[in-house]
């Protein structure tokens, strides 16, 4: 983590169905898996663990902070059953495109950081697949170890990842997500925020913040203070 003082400012990614595309169904992937959990481990029927699944969802951002409030599972335990389970080296593949305008950022003038509410091992697997984990500084993740656990859209997550960044303050705080509920928080802390919608996403009722975008390339003609000239013709 970040120990010495950086004037720069630090962009924050998140992960999942922000760095891959959703077309990859991933999220369609998690979800059976915490479906098959509940219904294990909770006894319940497909339909009613999938409700229960869906309502803790809402309320806490995360399945298992329901799961921990209300049935005192291992949360470890869940993430070795869920998260670790996925298949993802089946669909998620090195992305250049991804990794060039990663590398096209001038880090003389921003700092790149992981910003997600999944686990720590899930979220370093993903951006190994991707062929882009030696392009950001360090990740804040959702710590399901934790006795309390704190996870987007909470202000706290995103008040640790601002710390554990070194962000000199929200001022200095830029993020991009697909989450519409993670952005328009994000956008009231104060933090400069792009939500990022999927190709085949109607246009919300409201924007969630500043910018909204369709594609990760957008950052570049919004933020062109953090790119270098190009070489490839795409500034």
């Amino acid at each position: 983590m970040a120990q010495v003082k950086d004037s720069r400012p630090v962009f924050f990614f998140d992960i999942d169905n922000c760095l891959y595309a959703r077309s990859h169904r991933v999220h369609d992937m998690m979800s059976k898996l915490i479906d098959a959990y509940f219904i294990t481990h909770l006894s319940l029927s497909k339909k009613d663990a999938n409700e229960l699944h869906l309502r803790y969802y809402k309320e806490y951002g995360l399945a298992i902070e329901g799961l921990k409030r209300h049935h005192k599972i291992d949360a470890m335990e869940y993430n070795r059953q869920v998260d670790d389970q996925l298949p993802l080296d089946d669909v998620i593949k090195p992305d250049l495109k991804l990794r060039q305008l990663l590398e096209d950022m001038d880090r003389s003038k921003v700092r790149l950081w992981l910003f997600t509410n999944a686990y720590i091992t899930h979220g370093k697997r993903v951006v190994k697949l991707l062929d882009v984990d030696d392009l950001f500084e360090g990740i804040t993740f959702c710590d399901y170890g934790a006795e309390r656990m704190i996870c987007k859209p909470h202000e706290e997550m995103y008040l640790k990842a601002q710390k554990e960044a070194g962000a000199p303050s929200a001022a200095d705080c830029y993020f991009v997500d697909d989450s519409h509920l993670n952005c328009r928080h994000a956008q009231a802390l104060g933090w400069t925020t792009a939500h990022l919608l999927d190709p085949s996403d109607s246009e919300p009722p409201s924007q969630a913040s500043k910018y909204q975008i369709r594609s990760l390339e957008e950052l570049r003609t919004i933020f062109p203070q953090f790119f270098r000239a190009s070489t490839n013709g795409q500034l």
